[in-house]
């Protein structure tokens, strides 16, 4: 057989799986193993792969014996296999093609899972089937990927917020090293000495020296519903880093069709996640009305971000009333369709319509693009601009 045919075949066998070579008219594997270099792997390696993407892809479960592999070894040859990204996918494949959920909940399992974003949403989703013996594993796992999340969005945020909060007042403590040079700058230019070049200042302007308790009311509104896993997972981390900061008074409250007020535990979002009940149905107007009651307090200065796909399952007039009261009282209402780094979302454009002409911008986000919304909100900026720069993410109204 010519190489590159050879070649081409076992590339297609592989793709095909061993079902290929019951139609006769495709060769073994074994035949083909001479090629086993222009796929990168040695020729005793090509029984490995199929059997771990057999596993997955095929009709029938993986191994010559037609069981199911031993979850750590078929993790551990899918890492000899594949990039993190090809790990991530085959795993998420096994998850929902085979039923694996509570096979990789085992303690002897989760040690070898790929830590990332998907992995915590499935383990948070069905925590009431980890085994007692593997919870502690699960935490520990949540927790790492949680604060791998924290710590890229924390600095930002901080920076973020303290400078948009700071900025809007002085200093009558003149200390040098609190000085606003580039207000004192602009506010000195007739004072510029063209024959000496320099600038002589009639006054200076100094940041304040002390930051002021809860500038701001921050309460988020979250939408625990299955499809808005990722969401929560996301809203959780944010929701504890607002609470780390003393300007802010945060809140946050997670809904489907009941109400779990997470604003006494918000500093630690494993905790939050533990304990969400993701899935169910929503009941967006119940929700709202709780967080309006217990938590817009001085209206002006209240951020509301209801985070949510706007599929309403309670009372659809009243919630469009209700936010309709919100905006009118001079809160900062902002509805996010999803907070995520995910693609397009899904949402009812007839609701978010509605919210829209409100005055109530409706978009996707990415963690770190809200990061220049909420900057933009306590600055009191248009936020129009950001919207249409094209760097929220999916579609938006408003």
């Amino acid at each position: 057989m010519d190489p590159k045919d050879r070649d081409a075949l076992l590339r297609w066998r592989l793709a095909l799986g061993p079902e290929a070579e019951k139609t006769g008219s495709c060769p073994s594997l074994s035949s083909l193993g001479a090629s086993a270099d222009t796929v990168d792997l040695k020729g005793d390696d090509l029984e490995g792969l199929d059997d771990a993407l057999s596993f997955v892809y095929g009709e029938r479960s993986a191994g010559r014996g037609g069981s199911k592999p031993y979850l750590p070894k078929w993790l551990g040859a899918l890492r000899d296999f594949f990039q993190d990204d090809v790990i991530a996918l085959v795993q998420k494949d096994a998850i929902e093609r085979k039923g694996l959920t509570q096979l990789l909940f085992e303690p002897e399992t989760l040690p070898f899972l790929d830590k990332n974003l998907e992995l915590v949403t499935t383990l948070v989703s069905a925590r009431g089937l980890i085994p007692e013996q593997a919870k502690d594993t699960a935490r520990a796992i949540i927790r790492e990927v949680v604060e791998d999340l924290r710590k890229k969005l924390e600095s930002p945020l901080r920076t973020a917020v303290l400078g948009a909060l700071r900025r809007d007042r002085t200093s009558p403590i003149p200390i040098a090293r609190n000085i606003d040079w580039r207000r004192t700058i602009r506010s000195n230019l007739k004072g510029w000495d063209s024959e000496r070049k320099r600038l002589i200042p009639e006054r200076f302007y100094f940041w304040p020296n002390q930051r002021r308790h809860h500038e701001w009311d921050v309460t988020l509104v979250v939408d625990q519903s299955g499809s808005m896993a990722e969401s929560v997972v996301y809203s959780s981390v944010m929701a504890a880093i607002f609470a780390s900061l003393d300007v802010l008074r945060t809140s946050l409250v997670l809904f489907d069709t009941e109400i779990v007020d997470m604003t006494p535990v918000l500093a630690d979002p494993v905790e939050v996640l533990f304990s969400a009940q993701l899935g169910g149905g929503t009941d967006i107007n119940r929700a709202v009305a709780y967080a309006q009651e217990h938590y817009v307090r001085r209206p002006e200065k209240t951020l509301f971000i209801l985070i949510t796909d706007l599929y309403e399952g309670g009372n659809a007039e009243e919630l469009v009333a209700r936010l309709r009261q919100l905006v009118d009282s001079r809160s900062k209402v902002l509805c996010l369709l999803a907070l995520s780094d995910s693609g397009r979302p899904s949402y009812d454009h007839a609701m978010a319509e509605q919210l829209t002409a409100l005055g109530i911008p409706c978009f996707g986000c990415t963690p770190r693009k809200l990061v220049d919304v909420v900057e933009r909100v306590m600055r009191n900026q248009d936020l129009a601009p950001l919207l249409a720069s094209g760097d929220t993410k999916g579609e938006r109204h408003g």
